[in-house]
């Protein structure tokens, strides 16, 4: 039986996050042709489009080579910052604080359970902070998604990140916040909470 191709843009979508989901793809036009494969014939400028609304980045695998992925979970490399529900005020023991303006120190407001734990422990290789800045190091190619973790805690002190290649930048609310929270990313990379 040959393949038809799929008249809706989401099953079509559907075509795509199946194909990313088992095989390491490294551009478009691997894509396209592993789409062409299954009978869908796709414009470039559609597969991007498709890609994007699916939330698709590039991550580096194992072998080091830039692949497409889709979040596996809430929270995961794509999906929206700061919409997951969760509440990890446990990373650091802050459970019963009363609510107050955010500071440096505060514990992440959502987060899949131990996520940022998870990923800070395998990437993050060194905190570093000046004032309101904390620098974090990570392996060659690894800064976007430990960024993209830390992006989906909704993490009250922290007012943002800018990601390069093996570095991200956080910037605390707090204007002399940033040593406390490269010790709260140090403890978390060292499974202390």
């Amino acid at each position: 039986m040959t393949p038809v191709s799929p008249v809706t843009k989401t099953a079509r979508q559907a075509q795509i996050a199946g194909i990313l989901a088992r095989t390491a793809v490294r551009s478009q036009e691997e894509l396209a042709e592993l789409l062409a494969g299954r009978g869908v014939r796709v414009a470039q400028t559609t597969l991007s489009r498709d890609l994007d609304e699916l939330g698709a980045v590039r991550l580096r695998g194992a072998d080091g080579v830039l692949v497409y992925a889709l979040p596996g979970e809430p929270g995961g490399p794509g999906s929206r910052p700061g919409g997951l529900a969760g509440d990890l005020a446990s990373l650091f023991g802050r459970q019963d604080e009363p609510a107050r303006p955010a500071r440096a120190g505060d514990a992440p407001d959502r987060d899949p359970p131990g996520r940022l734990a998870r990923i800070a422990a395998e990437f993050l290789l060194s905190a570093e902070a000046s004032a309101n800045l904390v620098v974090l190091r990570t392996p060659a190619g690894a800064a976007q998604f430990l960024a993209s973790a830390i992006d989906h805690t909704a993490w009250p002190a922290i007012l943002g990140t800018v990601a390069g290649d093996d570095t991200v930048l956080v910037i605390a609310r707090d204007p002399a916040g940033g040593e406390a929270l490269a010790e709260d990313f140090r403890r978390l990379a060292e499974g202390r909470r």
